[in-house]
C-alpha cells in the first residue's frame, strides 16, 4: 500500500513539472510596441497632401495673345538675331482671371530671313518670341510663335513654325514684264527711226526695246516682306507656363 502511495506522489510531481515548463502558444503575439508601430504606420499614410499655391497660375499651351509690333521689319535689311520688340494689346483672361494685363513687353528674335527672287521665290521671315515683361518688371520666359497677320497686308503664315511668305506675284510680274516690253518698243523704235531713218531700223530698234524692257521687269526683286509699327500679330504659345498670379496683380497695380 505504501508503495502504491508513493508512486502516485511521484507521477504528480512529474506531471506538476511537465506543465510548469510548457510556454503559450500565443508568446509571439503581437507586443504594444508592435501595436504602436502599425498604428504610426497607418498615421502616415493617411496623412492629407498639402494644398495647392492659391497663387500659382498657368498660361495654356496654345493659347493666342494678341499683340502690336513695336518697330518695323522688313526682309530687305532684317538679319537672322535680330531683336523683335512688340507689347499686347489685350488682357489676356483663364477662368476669370487676368494673367496677362494689356500692354505687357514681349521680346523675341528674327529665326529666318529670305528675300524674293529674281523670276521666282518669295520673300520669307522667321521670328519667334522669347520673353515677356509685366509692367512691373515681372519677368517669365516663354516660347511664342507667330499664328496669325491680321494686320499685314500681302503676307500669310504659310506653315506651323510661324514663316511669314508674301503673297504670290506672279501675276504682278507679268504685269511688269508687259509694261516694261511696250516702254521699251517704243523708245527702242523711236531711237532706232532716228538713228536710221529707215523702217527697218525702227523695226531693229523696237524689238531690242522690247526685250531690255521685259528683261528689267522679270529681273527685279520680288517684294518684300514689310511690317510696319503698330502691324497687329496674333502670337500663340506652344507650352504652358507657369506664373506667379501675385505678381501679376502687382503688375497691375503698377499700370
Amino acid at each position: 500500500m505504501r508503495g502504491i502511495l508513493t508512486g502516485v506522489l511521484l507521477s504528480g510531481v512529474a506531471w506538476g513539472q511537465a506543465a510548469g515548463t510548457v510556454k503559450p502558444a500565443d508568446a509571439t503575439a503581437q507586443t504594444p510596441a508592435s501595436q504602436a508601430t502599425t498604428t504610426t504606420s497607418a498615421q502616415v499614410t493617411e496623412q492629407p497632401a498639402e494644398p495647392a499655391d492659391p497663387h500659382a497660375a498657368l498660361i495654356p499651351a496654345g493659347s493666342k495673345i494678341p499683340l502690336l509690333l513695336k518697330q518695323a521689319i522688313s526682309t530687305k535689311n532684317a538679319r537672322e538675331g535680330d531683336a523683335v520688340y512688340a507689347e499686347t494689346a489685350f488682357p489676356f483672361v483663364v477662368n476669370e482671371r487676368m494673367l496677362v494685363p494689356a500692354g505687357t513687353y514681349i521680346q523675341g528674335k528674327i529665326s529666318h530671313v529670305e528675300r524674293a527672287g529674281r523670276v521666282k521665290g518669295r520673300a520669307e521671315l522667321l521670328m519667334h518670341f522669347t520673353t515677356m515683361i509685366y509692367p512691373s518688371g515681372y519677368t517669365i520666359m516663354l516660347p511664342g510663335s507667330v499664328e496669325n497677320m491680321p494686320g499685314s497686308d500681302n503676307t500669310s503664315v504659310k506653315d506651323k513654325e510661324g514663316t511669314i511668305q508674301q503673297d504670290k506675284t506672279t501675276g504682278k510680274k507679268i504685269e511688269q514684264a508687259a509694261k516694261g516690253g511696250a516702254i521699251g518698243t517704243v523708245a527702242g523704235a523711236t531711237a532706232g527711226g532716228l538713228a536710221t531713218g529707215a523702217l527697218n531700223g525702227a523695226r531693229v530698234g523696237a524689238g531690242v526695246g522690247a526685250a531690255a524692257g521685259i528683261a528689267w521687269a522679270l529681273l527685279k526683286h520680288g517684294p518684300d516682306v514689310r511690317l510696319d509699327v503698330g502691324t497687329s500679330i496674333e502670337m500663340e504659345i506652344q507650352r504652358a507656363i507657369p506664373v506667379d498670379a501675385t505678381r501679376i496683380q502687382m503688375a497691375r497695380a503698377t499700370r
